[in-house]
């Protein structure tokens, strides 16, 4: 991953943050080429960050999107039923 798209990262993730209560998919929708891989591991990283810096909502936040995306883009794995 190119130190460039990082930043794009970064800067998507803030502005997840800072956006009012419910605007999140618009934010999302606003910048679908960087919705990957690498965005979902950035995503958990900069949770693991705000967990350890005791920011547990935004960490919880950026963890339940994290979920969320990978679901979307079939990285989560689905529990099989018996």
């Amino acid at each position: 991953m190119s130190e460039q798209r990082q930043e794009l990262y970064l800067d998507l993730i803030d502005r997840l943050i800072k956006c009012p209560n419910g605007k999140e998919p618009d934010v999302l929708d606003s910048q679908r080429d960087l919705l990957d891989e690498g965005f979902v591991k950035t995503l958990m990283q900069v949770a693991t960050m705000m967990a350890h810096q005791n920011n547990e909502d935004g960490a919880k936040f950026l963890i339940f999107l994290a979920r969320q995306l990978s679901k979307e883009m079939g990285l989560y794995p689905e529990a099989v039923p018996e």
